[in-house]
C-alpha cells in the first residue's frame, strides 16, 4: 500500500483583477469600441490576469510534516485553499489521500449570536466533527480556551482574545490525517501563542501529516522537518528546514560578496558620512560570500566623509542569519585608534578588521554596519548589509558526522592528562 498522502502537480491559479469602474459617456463608449473592438469584445470589463500560483509540484509521504514560507503574496495561502477544497486550480491537480482539516481561517463559522458552547458545536460540524465528536472532546476544548466561565455567554461580548483562544481551541483538536494549518500561531498573547505552539507540536508529533504556513521562523524550524519556499507564485525551493530558513532569510541580500550603496540609499540625515561598499574576502584577498572556517575573514566598510568629523567610529554587527548576534565591534575598540582618530579629516576610507582563523562555525552568517559618534549622532546604520557563507571543511571535529551546534568553532587547546 503506497505511504503517499498528497501530490501536487503544476498546480495554477489565476485570478481576474477588475479595475475600478469609471463613469464613462455612451460617446466614449462608442469611441473606445471603435478603436478597438476585438479588445472590447475580449475584455469587456478591462480586467487583468494575475497568477497567484504557478508550476508548483511535490509530494508528501503521511507523517511528514511540511513548512511553506515566502513574503506577503507569494502564494502559500492559495496552496493551502487549493489542497483544502476551498478554491478549485486554474490548471495542474491535487491528489488527497486521506480526510483534510483545515485551520486556513481561525473561526470561521462562529456566529456573534450564539454562546460559546452553542459555537463549539456549530463550528466542529462545519469543520467535519460529528456530534459524538465534539461531547468526547468538549471539556479538552474548553479547558484549553481557559473560557470557561463564559462558555454560556454570546461570543458577540467576548474580547477578541477570548474569540481568538476558543477558535483555535476547537480547530486545535480535530483529528484528520492530513492538516493544513496557516497561520494559526499569531492569535492570542504570547502565552497562548506558546500553548499554541505545543499543541501543534504534539499534533505533529503524533504522527500526522502536517502542511504549516508561517512566518515565525521559530515555530517553523520547531514543527517542521522539510521547507518549500514560494516566491511571486512559484516554488523556489524546497529542502531541509534549517536549510530553506537560512536561504529565505538572506534571499535578498547580496549574493557577491559585496555591496554597493548608491546616493537614493542614503538618507540625506547620514551627511557627511557616505556609505561607498561592504565587502567580505578570503585569505587570498578575493571579494566573495563563501569562506572556510579555518581561513581567516577580513571585512571592508568603505566610506567617504564630506567634512572632518569627530569621534567617529565605525563598525559591524555579525549575526547569524536567524538574526541572532555574535559580535560587535568598532574601528577606535583599540584606545590607540581612539586617540589617533579623534578628529577624522574629511576624505575617502576603508576601515577594515580580520575574524581570526577557526572562530566561526558552518552556516550562514550577516553583517551590519554602523557609523556613529557615541552619544551624539548615528550617521548610518544597515543592520543587514550583506551576508556570507562559511564552509567548515578540515575545521576540527569535521570527523563526527553530527551536526556542531552554535555559531563559533574555536579550535581549542585540549589536554588530556592520565592522573595516576
Amino acid at each position: 500500500m503506497s505511504n503517499l498522502a498528497l501530490r501536487v502537480e503544476d498546480i495554477g491559479k489565476q485570478y481576474n483583477i477588475f479595475k475600478e469602474s469609471q463613469y464613462t459617456t455612451l460617446r466614449e463608449k462608442i469611441v473606445e469600441v471603435v478603436k478597438s473592438p476585438v479588445k472590447t469584445l475580449l475584455n469587456p470589463t478591462g480586467s487583468q490576469k494575475f497568477w497567484a500560483l504557478r508550476n508548483v509540484s511535490f509530494s508528501l509521504e503521511h507523517g511528514q510534516v511540511l513548512g511553506v514560507i515566502g513574503k506577503n503574496g507569494a502564494g502559500k495561502s492559495t496552496l493551502l485553499k487549493i489542497l483544502s477544497r476551498v478554491v478549485e486550480p486554474t490548471e495542474g491537480e491535487a491528489e488527497i489521500h486521506g480526510r483534510v482539516g483545515s485551520l486556513l481561517e481561525v473561526g470561521t463559522g462562529f456566529h456573534p449570536e450564539l454562546t460559546g458552547r452553542e459555537n463549539i458545536f456549530l463550528n466542529g460540524a462545519i469543520l467535519g466533527m460529528k456530534k459524538t465528536e465534539i461531547e468526547k472532546k468538549f471539556d479538552e476544548i474548553v479547558a484549553f480556551s481557559e473560557i470557561d466561565n463564559f462558555i454560556d455567554t454570546p461570543v458577540k461580548r467576548y474580547s477578541s482574545g477570548m474569540y481568538m483562544r476558543l477558535a483555535f481551541a476547537v480547530s486545535a483538536h480535530l483529528e484528520p490525517e492530513i492538516l493544513v494549518v496557516d497561520e494559526v500561531l499569531a492569535v492570542g498573547d504570547a502565552e497562548f501563542q506558546r500553548k499554541c505552539l505545543g499543541k501543534m507540536s504534539d499534533v505533529a508529533s503524533e504522527g500526522r501529516t502536517v502542511i504549516f504556513v508561517s512566518h515565525n521562523m521559530s515555530a517553523i524550524q520547531r514543527l517542521t522537518n522539510e521547507c518549500i519556499i514560494l516566491d511571486k507564485g512559484k516554488m523556489v525551493l524546497r529542502a531541509r528546514t534549517p536549510e530553506a530558513v537560512d536561504y529565505y532569510l538572506t534571499n535578498d541580500f547580496s549574493a557577491s560578496g559585496e555591496r554597493k550603496y548608491h546616493s537614493t540609499e542614503i538618507p540625506a540625515s547620514a551627511h557627511p558620512f557616505k556609505p561607498v561598499a561592504v565587502r567580505v574576502k578570503n585569505n587570498a584577498n578575493v571579494t566573495t560570500d563563501n569562506l572556510l572556517s579555518v581561513e581567516p575573514v577580513t571585512i571592508e566598510v568603505e566610506y567617504e566623509l564630506a567634512t572632518d568629523v569627530t569621534g567617529l567610529r565605525v563598525g559591524i554587527y555579525l549575526m547569524t542569519s536567524r538574526g541572532e548576534y555574535v559580535l560587535t565591534s568598532f574601528d577606535t575598540d583599540a584606545p590607540e585608534k581612539f586617540q589617533a582618530f579623534g578628529v577624522r579629516k574629511a576624505g575617502h576610507y576603508v576601515s577594515r578588521c580580520t575574524i581570526p582563523a577557526d572562530t566561526l562555525n558552518e552556516g550562514r552568517f550577516v553583517i551590519g554596519i554602523n557609523a556613529s559618534s557615541y552619544m551624539v549622532k548615528r550617521y548610518f546604520a544597515d543592520e543587514r548589509a550583506i551576508n556570507f557563507n562559511v564552509n567548515a571543511t578540515g575545521a576540527p571535529g569535521m570527523q563526527w558526522v553530527e551536526v556542531r551546534q552554535g555559531p563559533l568553532r574555536p579550535r581549542l587547546d585540549w589536554r588530556i592528562e592520565e592522573v595516576h
